[in-house]
């Protein structure tokens, strides 16, 4: 605990994904997010290991409380990851790191916890909208996996994180093409849920699956590289992958939304949309959002944006710890 004549203790912060394990420290209110480090997370055998591993970096500092983030539902004591090799139990860690409190969010429930605290150029809004105040806010976004979840106002007044599993709804072709598209993953996967297409290991499927419908050979071509071709107009299957894949975002979007009736907005992130800079803007996404038949015209009233703000899941994380972190 800290003391008033004693410098604020170090809080722990992490979100983890599938694919990288990100940490960061922060001191107490109102004061920065620092000593940010990425690991990736095939070299480590759970989480404990690499949190210690991240500690021994940045010199070994004192941490008594700890927020993870983690993409993965939080269900019980032992958590077992969904993109990823990671099984651990939520106890022993805490021991292992010898922490007073040990948080651990699902990565999104985080990434909406951060969603208020979101101004300025921390967002870009792709097309029209405006959001009505205090009503709900959804979120969403590929990256390894596709990450949902939503942010509602209690009585109370004060903002209340929902996670889910969004990512993991059926999914929802909207034309011939993606129906075709949707044939070609049955064939691999018994349920085609919607990260299977809009994510990183669903831009490699989606190329694959196009360049069968084409007829021509596919490349063992990995999302990083899809995606470099295809903003570059060098390939014509990456980019159908690439558009493909931002307009089925924009309809899981807008199914997000009614269900929700998300009037307060919809955030985008992952890295797979940061990756994608000024063209996703320029992309069908917004028009797949919009085109919900009878409710096109609601569609349009609600704003849609792209979370621009660095490492956004640990500023949930922080701000779940009671910390409310200062701007950069």
């Amino acid at each position: 605990m800290d003391t008033p004549n004693s410098p604020p203790a170090s809080r722990l912060l992490g979100d983890i994904g599938g694919t990288n394990a990100r940490f960061a420290l922060v001191c107490g209110d109102q004061q920065p997010i620092t000593h940010e480090v990425t690991l990736p997370t095939g070299q480590y055998p759970d989480l404990a290991s690499a949190a210690q591993a991240y500690l021994q970096q940045v010199g070994r500092p004192a941490v008594s409380q700890a927020c993870i983030a983690i993409a993965n539902p939080i269900d019980g004591d032992v958590l077992k990851m969904t993109n990823n090799h990671w099984q651990f139990s939520i106890e022993a860690t805490r021991q292992a790191l010898g922490l007073n409190s040990l948080l651990m969010l699902n990565d999104w429930e985080a990434m909406a916890m951060a969603a208020p605290a979101l101004t300025g150029k921390d967002l870009t809004q792709i097309g029209s909208g405006e959001p009505v105040p205090d009503a709900p806010k959804g979120l969403i976004g590929p990256g390894t996996g596709l990450g949902v979840s939503s942010l509602v106002r209690s009585r109370r007044g004060d903002w209340v994180p929902i996670a889910g599993e969004g990512g993991h709804v059926s999914l929802a072709p909207t034309c011939e093409r993606e129906a075709d598209i949707l044939r070609i993953l049955w064939r691999t996967y018994p349920h085609v849920s919607a990260e299977r297409a809009i994510s990183g290991m669903g831009l490699e499927n989606l190329y694959r699956a196009i360049c069968e419908l084409n007829g021509t050979e596919a490349e063992s071509l990995a999302a990083a590289q899809i995606t470099e071709r295809a903003l570059a107009t060098k390939d014509l299957a990456c980019e159908e992958a690439v558009e493909r894949m931002c307009r089925l975002l924009g309809n899981a979007a807008a199914n997000l939304a009614v269900t929700l009736g998300a009037r307060g907005g919809i955030y985008i992130g992952g890295g797979v949309i940061g990756r994608l800079g000024d063209y996703f803007a320029q992309s069908g996404f917004r028009a797949a959002f919009e085109s919900k038949g009878r409710f096109g015209d609601y569609m349009k009233r609600i704003p849609t944006y792209v979370i621009r703000a660095e490492q956004p899941a640990l500023i949930g994380c922080a701000m779940a710890l009671g910390v409310m972190p200062a701007k950069r």
